[in-house]
């Protein structure tokens, strides 16, 4: 691990009272818009098909050992027993043994530089209490990055569930609360965490892709559709999470080569939502060679990518800077059964403490990405809301 500086933005230290960075768009002087820059092809261990994987899940799947069950069960009462709330879980105060810190500090580290996905089964939803799991699960992950504000809410702890909302009205709702189809997408966070809490009836499958792959394929079969991508005229939709003094929307590129990594951020749902302001004439609409190259990266992805059912107490663990992911659509059991949930985390991997350089202004902050409105402050709901 990259020695962090002696100051409070340190990950082992004090978790408490700061908010998350939030929305931005990209440093546009930082920008690269030249493909014959852009790397020819891309190499390494975040440049993975799924035939490296699906028949080797010893290479990306783990179960939790009785020991390692025993010691978060162990840090986790220890953590409640302090009166303190999730929002100010840390190293310090949520403290595993060597062990298991040490694993999931490997985990970490694969996150950040190696494949970018892992599989924990068998986390003891069954067993514990709803306040004991969210416990144990925001605890592991304050060893993998810094919490982050997942809505204009303040949520560090999650919930994917279906609330009812309507999933056609994309300019209001975030997807994560109905039960339709996610498309490939990232979330505006380092490392996202899905802990499975209750299984849909039907649906509800997840694929993951690296976006690196997805890169090379783009390089040698659509350079059109990589130079669409590399172009900074996309707008983003803030879905109504805007602080004040903030427009409603923001400009951006969809794939970055910057400080020697090709970052990839993209959400379909977040640039087809701007009807509204392209109507008023406020932006253009998206353009012919957006549209294509958006089918394009569908079509690529749901060609190229590992399929996995996501079972009770699974833990999903993806990059969010070059693994895409998403999920099928899904029927809910009837009541009363509980609903399909998963408890979502997204966390930060600062630069002093060996994430990437990315090309925004909050690059070096603790808690850089994410959705933050005005200083609402965090929270951590034990259900949807």
């Amino acid at each position: 691990m990259v020695n962090a500086p002696s100051t409070d933005s340190n990950r082992n230290h004090s978790a408490d009272g700061d908010l998350t960075s939030g929305q931005y768009p990209p440093l546009f002087d930082k920008i690269n818009t030249d493909i014959a820059s852009f790397p020819k092809s891309l190499e390494g261990p975040t440049v993975w098909r799924r035939e490296d994987y699906i028949n080797s899940p010893d290479k990306w799947i783990h179960r939790w050992t009785q020991e390692e069950i025993d010691d978060l069960s162990r840090a986790a009462d220890e953590f409640a027993a302090k009166g303190l709330s999730l929002t100010q879980i840390s190293q310090e105060n949520f403290v595993l043994g060597r062990k298991l810190a040490a694993r999931l500090e490997t985990t970490r580290q694969d996150l950040i530089h190696g494949k970018g996905f892992a599989l924990f089964k068998g986390f003891p939803t069954t067993e514990w209490s709803v306040e004991k799991i969210a416990t144990a699960y925001t605890g592991l992950g304050s060893y993998l990055g810094e919490f982050l504000s997942q809505n204009g809410k303040g949520h560090i702890l999650g919930h994917v569930k279906d609330l009812g909302n309507d999933p056609t009205q994309i300019d209001k709702v975030r997807i994560y609360s109905t039960n339709a189809k996610q498309f490939f997408h990232v979330d505006d966070a380092d490392i996202i965490g899905l802990l499975c809490l209750h299984r849909a009836k039907e649906g509800g499958e997840s694929d993951i892709l690296s976006s690196h792959h997805l890169y090379n394929i783009l390089q040698k079969e659509r350079p059109d559709v990589l130079q669409t991508f590399i172009t900074p005229d996309w707008y983003w939709d803030r879905k109504g999470e805007v602080s004040n003094g903030q427009e409603p929307y923001y400009k951006a590129a969809i794939i970055y080569n910057y400080e020697g990594h090709v970052i990839l951020k993209w959400d379909p749902y977040f640039v087809r939502s701007l009807q509204r302001f392209s109507d008023k004439g406020e932006i253009p609409p998206l353009s012919e060679k957006q549209l294509e190259a958006m089918r394009a990266l569908e079509e690529i992805a749901n060609r190229e990518a590992l399929h996995m059912v996501l079972e009770v107490g699974d833990i999903q663990l993806v990059s969010g800077t070059f693994v895409l992911h998403a999920r099928t659509a899904y029927t809910d059991h009837l009541p009363p059964a509980p609903k399909r949930q998963l408890m979502r985390l997204w966390l930060a991997t600062p630069e002093y403490d060996g994430g990437w350089k990315l090309p925004f202004h909050d690059s070096h902050k603790k808690r850089r990405g994410g959705i933050q409105v005005n200083e609402n402050p965090h929270t951590s709901p034990l259900d949807a809301e």
